[in-house]
């Protein structure tokens, strides 16, 4: 694990969010060809699950009757960044209460036997998976398809399926194979939605600026008509190893997250669609949300917060 994070600060502003002091920034391993600005750096700790939760530092306002989650992507290789990720999860859990967790995709890498489902997801997680949080798995291009039928990813069998929480409806996604079948379902869940919160998540990120995979301008070809018409909120992807928030397209909130197990280091070219950036270490993302707001924090293996903020509900987010 390193012992330092190097940070990479600018300014912005974003309709919508409220900026708070370690926010939309650019995490970098190196400042090489990266706009001038002021490079600072940070130690970092680790936190067991045992150590005084007043040592956490939290972002979120923990608002009565709020939903509460946790995000994680590309998790599943068994290494021990995967367990520090997991202890991090656990010891933000004592304070927040998170009831459950999404999966985007990559949830168990390489064999899919018995065994590797213990190695790769129920051990990391145990200490979660005994509290009763639940996960909520989406399939990667690394999965395979009996993760369907894996009880513990709460999948009912499919590839794609929706579920509700409070007044936030998620429409988990099939994006490596995204046939005209997926789309009509897809159509026919988000018309007939009446939350208030409409979140879709996938493996395949539709904007990205992650030098190895990039967008998938197909997929976007198909999605983005869709998350306009019926206004989708916000839309979570993985599959780049990195995390992103980037500035609102089409007035939709889109992250990429695909850094809680993999991770593949200066992978960020910085463009004008990015909020924040990271790619120097593994991370998830607490997110909680009530009424008309959606805070976020999200947060490395080794307890350092590198990005949080709150973003409003749009009035008409296809507009």
């Amino acid at each position: 694990m390193r012992s330092r994070i190097f940070i990479l600060l600018s300014c912005f502003a974003l309709a919508g969010c409220t900026a708070r002091n370690d926010q939309a920034v650019y995490l970098a391993s190196n400042a090489e060809n990266r706009p001038a600005s002021t490079l600072l750096s940070f130690a970092t700790r680790s936190v067991s699950p045992t150590q005084a939760t007043s040592e956490l530092l939290l972002k979120l306002p923990l608002k009565a009757k709020s939903l509460r989650f946790a995000v994680i992507g590309d998790s599943g290789t068994g290494r021990s960044p995967q367990f520090e990720v997991a202890q991090e999860m656990e010891a933000y859990r004592r304070i927040v209460n998170f009831s459950f967790v999404i999966m985007l995709g990559d949830n168990i890498y390489g064999g899919h036997s018995p065994r590797d489902f213990v190695k790769k997801f129920e051990e990391p997680y145990k200490p979660l998976l005994d509290a009763g949080v639940k996960f909520y798995a989406s399939l990667g291009n690394h999965d395979s398809l009996s993760e369907r039928e894996y009880n513990l990813f709460n999948m009912g069998g499919e590839r794609y399926y929706s579920f509700k929480k409070n007044d936030v409806a998620f429409f988990v996604l099939d994006s490596s194979y995204m046939d005209p079948v997926q789309l009509s379902w897809l159509e026919k869940q988000l018309r007939e939605s009446n939350a208030a919160w409409k979140i879709c998540y996938f493996h395949h990120p539709v904007y990205s600026d992650g030098k190895f995979h990039g967008p998938d301008l197909d997929l976007r070809s198909v999605l983005a008509p869709l998350f306009q018409k019926y206004q989708v909120n916000v839309v979570l992807s993985g599959h780049e190893h990195v995390y992103e928030r980037l500035k609102p397209q089409n007035n939709i909130y889109y992250f990429v997250l695909g850094n809680s197990g993999q991770l593949r280091f200066n992978n960020l070219r910085l463009s004008s669609q990015m909020e924040a950036g990271f790619d120097t270490d593994r991370d998830f993302m607490l997110v909680e949300v009530e009424g008309d707001d959606f805070y976020f924090q999200t947060i490395t293996e080794s307890g350092a917060t590198i990005d949080s903020g709150i973003l409003h509900k749009q009035t008409n987010p296809s507009n």
